[in-house]
């Protein structure tokens, strides 16, 4: 059973904001053998999600960046499940809060992202779509992807 929280850097304690940063590094840096620069000032003018496990821990986050901070847009970022709970359906199920989160938060409006390609199939089923702009980041392909808004 996994807890959703949302919250603004402003509302995360110094506890949340380290567990985050912790947890992104584990993945990223630490798993991925992928050094780059962690803090690059988007963190405090974005939302956090927070999923924790029944036993408190955090197992996944991700930031929902504003329009203009990112993008245009409302854009996801640093989107991250631990090791132990991928492929259960979780990081579905983390998009899916997300995206009722920006519903209720910013109403129907498009959202971007920029993914590791590899994980290109697995937003399409959220109905994401390349824009058709690929790049290396840090060494690892990434692709930026939308989901276009109802209106």
């Amino acid at each position: 059973m996994l807890n959703w929280q949302f919250k603004h850097y402003n509302d995360l304690s110094l506890n949340e904001f380290h567990d985050i940063l912790a947890l992104r590094i584990k993945v990223f840096v630490v798993e991925q053998n992928c050094p780059y620069q962690e803090l690059d000032g988007k963190d405090k003018k974005s939302y956090h999600l927070i999923c924790r496990n029944g036993k408190g821990e955090l197992v996944g986050t991700m930031r929902i960046l504003p329009q203009g901070v990112a993008y245009d847009d409302i854009g996801f970022g640093r989107v991250v499940l631990a090791e132990e709970e991928r492929g259960e359906k979780e990081g579905h199920q983390m998009i899916e809060e997300a995206l009722a989160f920006c519903r209720a938060e910013f109403g129907d409006v498009p959202v971007y992202l920029s993914g590791q390609k590899h994980l290109e199939a697995f937003y399409n089923k959220h109905n994401f779509k390349s824009t058709g702009k690929e790049y290396l980041e840090d060494g690892i392909p990434h692709v930026e992807m939308c989901l276009k808004s109802n209106k």
